[in-house]
């Protein structure tokens, strides 16, 4: 394993990553652009444990070349050494994998730079940015920090994705994608000044793509004096 993977994964493995082998077990299509793949792990979940918001690296074929993409896992577990994948289809040669992903298809894969800290003191509200593609991450998220209210900025059409959201505890606010992002950031930036100030201990989560994400995470760092250790923030993708 590793051999093969370019660059990335020569660098990966010096960084002490492990590589497993994940077996295609069943598919489904949630909605026509959106696909849960269930899999074997390989015995990955034995190696490495679970925690919220976990995820691995798939490699895929593109065109002869290796090409790597993250992917949070779906309902793990453990005991049993499976799991399930959601993939937001678009064009490109991970939706391809997905589409045709069909039982007894095996894909390889590498785990290295997830983790996860668990706010501390506990956070009396959570507010989220997210999209379809970070949308398996949210649903870990909220139902790791399962005590506390949120409110989730989600840009992209609902379109029957499978939100595990409790309509009592978290306020979802649908929004198109415009501008390339900048109608999310505006809309972020104008609500939530006045959500923090009556919230004690927040904890603000942002996966979008990359310039949203770092736009907003500057904001919230920056502008608003949210410390450092209640902002986690990354970049799911890039335009």
């Amino acid at each position: 394993m590793g051999q093969g993977h370019g660059w990335e994964g020569a660098v990966l493995k010096l960084l002490r990553a492990k590589d497993f082998v994940f077996t295609v077990t069943g598919a489904e299509d949630v909605t026509p652009h959106y696909r849960r793949v269930h899999l074997q792990d390989g015995g990955l979940l034995a190696a490495a444990g679970v925690h919220p918001t976990m995820w691995v690296r798939l490699w895929f074929d593109n065109a002869g070349k290796p090409h790597q993409r993250a992917y949070t896992l779906v309902d793990p577990d453990p005991a049993a050494g499976t799991f399930s994948l959601e993939f937001a289809l678009h064009e490109g040669c991970a939706s391809d994998w997905a589409r045709a992903a069909k039982p007894g298809d095996t894909i390889e894969a590498t785990i290295h730079g997830t983790g996860f800290t668990d706010p501390d003191p506990a956070p009396s509200h959570v507010f989220a940015v997210a999209d379809p593609a970070s949308l398996p991450a949210l649903n870990s998220l909220l139902s790791a920090l399962d005590s506390a209210p949120a409110t989730v900025w989600f840009e992209g059409e609902r379109d029957d994705l499978p939100f595990r959201t409790e309509p009592a505890r978290h306020d979802i606010r649908t929004l198109p994608r415009r501008d390339a992002g900048a109608h999310l950031v505006d809309q972020v930036k104008e609500a939530l000044p006045d959500l923090l100030e009556g919230t004690p201990d927040p904890y603000v989560w942002i996966a979008c793509d990359t310039a949203t994400t770092r736009a907003l995470t500057s904001y919230v760092r920056k502008e608003l004096g949210v410390p450092k250790q209640r902002v986690n923030a990354l970049g799911y993708w890039r335009p």
